[in-house]
């Protein structure tokens, strides 16, 4: 039978597991090896995911999983991506959907947010937590890299109301050589539907030398896609397979960032302690209508909230929002 989750499709005879190793063949079924199975769940500001964009300044509740079906030499997240998820069953934990809804709501937490490892490798999981948390009210948001098949996006976008999608690159022999994968058209397209259905972001990491030189062109794909698409270039600091790779100029990447604005409004430059580059501005007047700061990794933070709903206070045009500001303590009276 055939994996009919990502794009790598899988061919899977019984009793096997694909690329991801997170699916099986079990009798003619495509089967969950590891169902309700958690690597860590967290409590973290939203805008450390990074959403921007999406209930700014409230309090997420931050899950994964195991497994990917990338192959990133870069990968952050190795620990949980990478490893066999086989090897990893003494220490995962077993939650399930109620309960973990739960949690959540007891930790005043006002999403729950997928974004440790790839959540296409733990869909049905993901469905059944959807499932409770619309029913205790509760939005769901997701780090995706985009690998997906049209049948898994739709899933993706039944689960989530906002996504953030991973445009690592567009040349073939960057996506081969440090994804692992044949190009990245799937991704590409999954981003136009994607950002059709429901609130979408766009993180791009950048490494030095890679793909570096691709931001004017996915500059213009997203502008064509959507304007409004708030896009977050992230300084990447290398590790895993490319620990070793020099980081890359802050200086030449905002001057690259700087000519691309007036067509995307909302690109964000960060990753990096003491950005100056993580405020939103309007796109009509040029007010900073949300103000925040960036610690580095996992250090995003909201600082002023200006908008009157979604609209700027100074000209009343329309900033991109899902949502509008949720206070950090918003949730705690209801747990």
């Amino acid at each position: 039978m055939q994996c009919n989750y990502c794009e790598r499709n899988c061919r899977l005879e019984e009793g096997r597991h694909g690329f991801c190793r997170m699916y099986a063949n079990s009798g003619g079924r495509l089967v969950e090896r590891f169902p309700d199975k958690w690597c860590a769940y967290a409590v973290s500001r939203v805008e450390t995911i990074p959403f921007y964009h999406a209930y700014p300044g409230s309090r997420c509740m931050v899950v994964g999983t195991a497994g990917c079906n990338l192959d990133c030499r870069y990968c952050a997240n190795a620990y949980a991506a990478k490893e066999d998820p086989a090897s990893l069953t003494d220490i995962l934990l077993d939650i399930g959907p109620g309960q973990l809804v739960e949690l959540a709501r007891k930790q005043g937490c006002h999403s729950i947010v997928f974004s440790i490892n790839e959540p296409t490798v733990s869909l049905p999981t993901l469905l059944r937590v959807s499932r409770a948390a619309k029913a205790a009210g509760m939005p769901m948001g997701c780090l995706t890299n985009g690998y997906a098949t049209p049948l898994a996006t739709a899933l993706l976008s039944e689960i989530f109301s906002f996504v953030n999608v991973s445009l690592k690159g567009l040349d073939p022999e960057f996506c081969g050589d440090c994804l692992g994968i044949a190009d990245s058209s799937p991704v590409v397209r999954n981003i136009r539907e994607l950002s059709r259905i429901c609130h979408v972001e766009v993180t791009t990491p950048v490494i030095d030398g890679e793909n570096d030189h691709e931001l004017d062109a996915m500059a213009a794909l997203l502008a064509d896609i959507n304007p409004d698409i708030p896009w977050h270039v992230f300084r990447l600091l290398p590790t895993h397979k490319m620990s070793q790779r020099d980081y890359p100029n802050i200086e030449d990447i905002n001057q690259r960032l700087e000519r691309l604005r007036g067509s995307l409004p909302y690109i964000y430059f960060h990753n990096f302690i003491g950005s100056e580059w993580v405020g939103t501005r309007c796109p009509g007047c040029g007010l900073e209508v949300i103000t925040r700061h960036s610690l580095g990794c996992g250090g995003d933070k909201l600082d002023t909230f200006r908008c009157r709903g979604d609209a700027c206070p100074e000209c009343g045009g329309r900033i991109a929002l899902l949502g509008t500001r949720v206070a950090w303590n918003a949730g705690e009276a209801r747990a």
